[in-house]
Order: C-alpha cells, then structure tokens, then sequence
C-alpha cells in the first residue's frame, strides 16, 4: 500500500478479502485502524452473476441448475461451490470481527447502488468523514446496462459505466431452484443482519422469480 500523508484517503478494492480466511488477521497486523467498505447483495442475485461471469468465458460448464446441488431430488444445496458459498456473508463476517469492530466496517447495500446510488455513496463518505461531494447530480442510469453511471457535472467528458464485463442479461433459471436457494440463505440472512444491525430486506425478492436481470 502506498504511503498516505495527512488529510489523505488511501482506498485498495479487492472482492475477494472479504472471503479470504487469512486476509483479517493480515490486514489488522498492516493496520488495525483501517476502514472497511463491503459490498452485499442479495446471495441468490450474487450466485447467479457469479455463473453469469464464468459462464461468459467457459460456455461449456454444467447449467447453473447441475451447480447448484449436491442432489437436487433431495434437495441438497453444495454449499462447497464457490458461487454459492460466498454468499454466505455471516460466516465470512464472523472471521473479520475477530479482528475488528462493526464501528470500523460499513455494508453498502448493492440494491441501494443501484436504485439510489447518491444515497448510498452519502453514507460512505460519512463513514468516512468526507464532506458529501458525491451526490446525485454525478449520475444517471444507463438503460443498456442497467446500472447508473458516474458523471463529472462540472465538465463534459464521458461518463464512466462499468466495463464489458458487467450488464450482461442472467440466463433463465428455474424457479423452483430460486426458491431452494432463498431457503438454503435465509437462516444466514437473518444472522447477518443481526450482526450488521442492518435488514437488507432480501426475503422480500422470495416470489420465486430470478431476482435481478444483469450482473
């Protein structure tokens, strides 16, 4: 990590910390005063953005459906693969407050960036201590992609949109498999939000429709 003077901000993004069992203990020895910033979204949505991804560069993998289960006549979810296990959000939060405070750590909702993205980057840079410079006049919602885009209003340059790699469409997955999974997750839902202090209210997409469109 670079050197950070006075009246300096030093940010690193890397998803996979979050799910990594050494990355707390590591990180709490580089610096036990650090801010932490997670992204969550609903695991279900998750899972199925994560297959969307492998699916666009090995097109021959099993159906997301195959993945899903140890034996889907029983019902038994393999919660061993990855796109799944991650998800699980209470299990790795538990290995972080090992290490750190829930007043060092803030979850930004993934739903919210969506909707309301100047409302969630508000409550970052509270968290952070930042005066709110960011507010909504630096987006607007790209309709191909889905996702809003971040503007520079003082100028006219190109807005900056998420890459190529992200908006693409979720294949089509069987209802029934979604309600299995808003089953398997809600037990550790309810414990990541007891944890968090925060209700990300993702029971309410249990209407056995894919939640969410694009990753």
């Amino acid at each position: 990590m670079p050197s950070t003077l006075e009246g300096q901000i030093t940010m690193e993004k890397t998803p996979s910390y979050f799910v990594t069992n050494s990355a707390p203990k590591r990180i709490h020895m580089m610096a036990r005063d650090i801010k932490l910033i997670i992204v969550v979204r609903n695991p279900v949505t998750r899972a199925i953005s994560d297959y969307t991804q492998t699916l666009s560069k090995r097109p021959e993998i099993p159906t997301f459906e195959v993945l899903a289960f140890k034996n889907r006549t029983l019902g038994l979810i393999d919660a061993s693969w990855s796109a799944l296990r991650i998800g699980i959000y209470a299990l790795h939060l538990e290995s972080w407050m090992q290490y750190f405070p829930l007043s060092q750590m803030h979850f930004v909702s993934g739903e919210g960036l969506i909707v309301d993205p100047a409302g969630e980057m508000a409550k970052v840079q509270d968290f952070l201590g930042l005066k709110r410079i960011v507010t909504d006049k630096h987006f607007y919602f790209n309709k191909t992609k889905g996702f809003p885009c971040l503007k520079k209003p003082e100028d006219s340059s190109t807005p900056r949109c998420l890459g190529k790699s992200k908006g693409r469409t979720h294949p089509k997955i069987d209802p029934d498999v979604i309600r299995r999974l808003h089953k398997f997750y809600k037990p550790f839902n309810m414990m990541f939000y007891q944890m968090t202090g925060q209700n990300f209210q993702w029971e309410l997409e249990e209407d056995g429709a894919s939640p969410g469109s694009r990753d």
